[in-house]
């Protein structure tokens, strides 16, 4: 009798911190599901439009493999934006390379741009210009481009700009304004929309 009790008794020793366990498991469960809840803390919370972090006087280069520069942007004050993933920039002065070695620059009172920097909106005195493209062999060579306004929408990777609102494109010595344009760099396509003016000066020797 003694045996068989010692027996189940060692048994019992063995489940017994299983059962332990268990019940604190069990336990616990019932406390997170019967506890009080925090008051504001039932639904979700709406988004706010705040910045999470600052930036003052501050300079971002960007660089490739090789490491020559690829782009930098600089400004006065630089406020991120979690809920849109967006970067607002006070005073901004970018600047970036094209595929065709040509340094392309944009300032502007206040910019917006996306995460990447892939699209940046310029307000306020906005200003983009591309340098010029020497004559190369097998190449056409290609004046200085200027394009002012009050709002500008620049595309960094696919190298457009595009505006709908009034703009003035400078080309070499050339000049026209229009109520609203697009700008394709790699096709070399210009769209100018609206009221369109242009003064063409004559080219040397002609």
């Amino acid at each position: 009798m003694r045996a068989v009790l010692r027996q189940t008794t060692e048994r019992l020793s063995l489940y017994l911190p299983i059962l332990v366990m268990a019940v604190l498991a069990l336990g616990s469960w019932w406390l997170v599901r019967n506890a009080p809840r925090a008051p504001g803390l039932t639904g979700a919370q709406p988004v706010r439009h705040e910045p999470d972090y600052f930036m003052r006087d501050f300079a971002v280069k960007n660089f490739d493999a090789t490491g020559r520069l690829k782009s930098e942007v600089r400004g006065a004050v630089m406020r991120h934006y979690p809920d849109t993933e967006t970067l607002e920039i006070d005073e901004v002065r970018m600047r970036a390379l094209g595929q065709d070695g040509r340094w392309s620059v944009a300032t502007a009172r206040r910019a917006l741009s996306n995460a990447d920097g892939s699209e940046v909106q310029l307000f306020g005195n906005a200003v983009v210009t591309r340098e010029p493209l020497p004559p190369q062999p097998g190449k056409t060579p290609q004046p200085r481009m200027e394009f002012r306004g009050e709002f500008l929408h620049a595309f960094t990777q696919t190298e457009r700009v595009r505006s709908n609102q009034p703009v003035t494109l400078i080309r070499g010595d050339d000049h026209f304004t229009a109520d609203a344009m697009e700008y394709d760099n790699v096709e070399q396509v210009l769209q100018m929309r609206g009221r369109v003016r242009g003064i063409l000066m004559p080219k040397p020797g002609r």
